[in-house]
């Protein structure tokens, strides 16, 4: 049965399974050979190619969800994404990167891209109009990210798109935040689908992995840099993705659920300033969300009152942990002046509005009082 006619959850179960043949087991059987036959073989397989079958089998699930039509995994987020922009870009080219995005893709840019002679520009905004204006006539690829990482900021995905289309640009995006499971790029035009699969993906803080999705001709030109660059994932890897995709649409629609009531109660708590989450309708982009979502995802960043100190109140959460990365099982909360976005100048995170103070929240499965307890009984220790 094709992919696209099956449910959510059918696909994140079974699309990409390799079927046990010889003992008929439930689950994919794990091929862990670096070594296969080269002769009398319809592909030459081998781990650095991205064509084991746990790997291409994988792939098959991941552009199933994205609509795309092949994929690829990767050892990290920051291997899919700078595989990707090597394989679309050279010397002499030009890059369009919205801003705000992920800290560690703007770090990759801006040390790495310049010894390769690729020339770049940060937009000055996220909306249409920035994006416009920072093309250049050499400009190959532009690259947004919505909702952004942390601000939550939402870019017109289909309109800039047509935009690229227009003048002829392949276009890519950061879908981490989103998922597949609430927001499908592709749908809207653009080229070229990124994830860091640590997240939302894999769901349980226990893999570090990428992936890719896109048309075939586009997957062909990022495996023939990924190829060179070596950063594919080991199959045990690979299987334990697919078994936490399995309940990839479970998750995150649970998550959506609970991120929706946390924002709400933080948005009318007296000790929070400001609440960063696109299904508030205080959200700037609240509309254009609900036009290109069919959720709002599971993230908040919000600032507290100016009176209360962001770091002892991460010291006195007991059940939300104050930890690195996002979008696990388990709820988690970071400053992103000193995480993600650590790496840039304090300059560059004012100029974005990434306050010290700032605190990012990825939102778990847990009980939503139990979440709001913890938040409150925090928020008095520090008072």
């Amino acid at each position: 049965m094709a992919s696209k006619s099956l449910g959510i959850n059918t696909i994140c179960t079974h699309t990409g399974e390799i079927i046990d043949t010889q003992f008929k087991g439930a689950v994919s059987p794990i091929f862990m050979s670096t070594s296969y036959q080269f002769e009398d073989v319809d592909v030459k397989r081998y781990p650095r190619y991205f064509n084991t079958p746990n790997q291409e089998y994988l792939s098959k699930k991941i552009a199933a969800l994205e609509h795309a039509e092949a994929a690829l995994i990767f050892g990290s987020g920051m291997a899919a994404v700078s595989t990707t922009f090597l394989a679309f870009l050279k010397a002499g080219d030009h890059l369009v990167v919205q801003n705000p995005l992920y800290g560690g893709t703007s770090n990759f840019i801006r040390e790495e891209l310049p010894k390769y002679g690729i020339e770049f520009t940060f937009t000055e905004g996220y909306q249409l109009a920035d994006i416009e204006k920072a093309i250049q006539p050499n400009t190959k690829l532009i690259h947004i990210e919505t909702p952004s990482n942390p601000l939550l900021t939402i870019t017109d995905i289909g309109a800039v798109a047509k935009l690229a289309k227009s003048k002829q640009i392949v276009t890519s995006i950061d879908n981490t935040f989103a998922s597949p499971i609430i927001q499908n790029p592709i749908d809207f035009g653009i080229d070229i689908v990124i994830h860091s699969a640590t997240k939302y993906m894999g769901g349980h803080s226990d893999i570090l992995a990428g992936a890719v999705a896109a048309n075939q001709e586009h997957i062909d030109r990022i495996w023939n840099v990924a190829k060179n660059l070596g950063g594919s994932l080991s199959d045990f890897m690979v299987w334990m993705l697919e078994r936490s995709m399995k309940t990839l649409a479970l998750r995150v629609k649970a998550q959506n659920k609970n991120a929706k009531k946390l924002a709400k109660f933080l948005d009318k708590n007296t000790d929070i300033k400001r609440v960063y989450y696109p299904g508030l309708k205080s959200h700037p982009e609240h509309q254009l969300a609900k036009a290109q979502m069919t959720g709002y995802g599971a993230m908040i960043s919000f600032e507290l009152a100016d009176s209360l100190n962001a770091s002892k109140f991460l010291k006195a959460l007991t059940l939300i942990k104050p930890s690195m990365s996002l979008a696990g099982v388990e709820s988690t909360m970071l400053l992103p002046a000193v995480t993600s976005h650590g790496l840039l100048s304090p300059e560059e995170r004012n100029t974005l509005g990434i306050g010290d103070g700032l605190i990012r929240f990825s939102v778990g499965i847990e009980s939503k009082k139990d979440l709001i307890h913890d938040i409150e009984q925090a928020i008095k220790q520090i008072k």
